[in-house]
């Protein structure tokens, strides 16, 4: 498996639990410099030990660079990032980390912006409401929890200046406190941009139920967390071309394209690896992939240029990748 390398070295400033199996992270430059600036919904990949390598949205406000603030959820089905981050990372540690990415930004002409949170989902929802909020631009925030217990970062959602702007909805809470979506999406104003990030089903919910709404397709934005359980098999053999040079790679069906390229000593940058992220997006100049990731919208796929070779495969026999 191949990792993008650490780009920066951070210092754990402060470790915190801020609800029941939730922390925050604050990180800071070792010498106490500025860090890279970052625009409302990027990320963060943390080196975390042992080629452990995951992503973090920056929920810090992007006029701060003073620091970057991640919450981190344990996760019971972990795949490492959480386990380490909970049970072994110690305030003080130097970690590395890449230079933030935005896979997720707001849509700079959008007249009003509507912000949907499901779970650690608030995460980069609270940059995005931050800078709204300096821009004079309208937008309102829900945030959906399980309890109160488990809503994260509900002392600054309570002090913010955009506070106002927040509604709190809990599933143990009376059904009249939780989020009447259709409601909602009717009387957002013309125009809104939708924004939403948590477990996949609740993505799933809230963007169905936009386009029932008839919300248009580039009006909605989404940022999931973890791929879709694997609904299929491994699929058969085929070959890969990259375009640069001619040369022919096949894929095994055990393997990723990933997988094969890195055997053949051709690295391509990953990260979540489940095709969550979009790092490892490349452009395909010939063939027909099969899209097995949570990153492009249904219009990208159609047009079958573009895929996420750390886990989508191909219904030709080969595919020609710019590479």
């Amino acid at each position: 498996m191949s990792h993008p390398q650490a780009e920066i070295q951070l210092r754990v400033a402060a470790k915190r639990l801020i609800a029941q199996d939730i922390c925050a992270l604050e990180l800071r430059h070792p010498d106490g410099v500025a860090l890279p600036p970052f625009s409302a919904g990027a990320h963060i990949d943390l080196h975390l030990g042992d080629n452990l390598v995951r992503q973090y949205s920056l929920a810090g406000d992007p006029a701060d660079t003073s620091r970057y603030l991640l919450g981190v959820l344990r996760e019971p089905a972990s795949r490492g990032g959480s386990l380490a981050v909970h049970d072994r990372l110690r305030e003080g540690e130097l970690l590395g980390a890449s230079l933030p990415r935005n896979h997720f930004p707001l849509d700079p002409r959008a007249p009003h912006s509507l912000l949907l949170a499901g779970g650690i989902g608030i995460t980069p929802l609270l940059s995005m409401a931050e800078q709204l909020q300096r821009e004079g631009r309208g937008f309102e925030l829900h945030y959906c929890t399980r309890s109160a217990s488990r809503t994260a970062f509900t002392e600054r959602l309570r002090d913010a200046a955009w506070a106002p702007r927040v509604r709190l909805h809990h599933d143990d809470a009376p059904p009249s406190q939780r989020l009447g979506l259709p409601g909602v999406l009717a009387h957002a104003p013309l125009g809104t941009h939708l924004y939403v990030c948590g477990p996949r089903g609740f993505i799933d919910w809230v963007l169905q139920a936009a386009r029932e709404a008839a919300w248009d397709e580039s009006r909605l934005h989404r940022e999931y967390f973890a791929a879709a359980e694997a609904a299929s098999p491994a699929g058969g053999a085929f070959e890969v071309e990259l375009a640069s040079s001619g040369r022919v790679v096949r894929v095994e069906p055990a393997q990723t394209i990933v997988q094969a390229l890195a055997a053949a000593g051709v690295d391509l940058p990953t990260s979540c690896e489940q095709g969550v992220c979009g790092t490892c997006l490349t452009r395909v100049l010939g063939g027909t992939p099969e899209h097995r990731d949570s990153y492009l919208t249904e219009e990208e796929r159609a047009r079958n240029d573009q895929m996420l070779p750390c886990c989508s495969r191909a219904l030709s026999a080969r595919l020609v990748l710019e590479l």
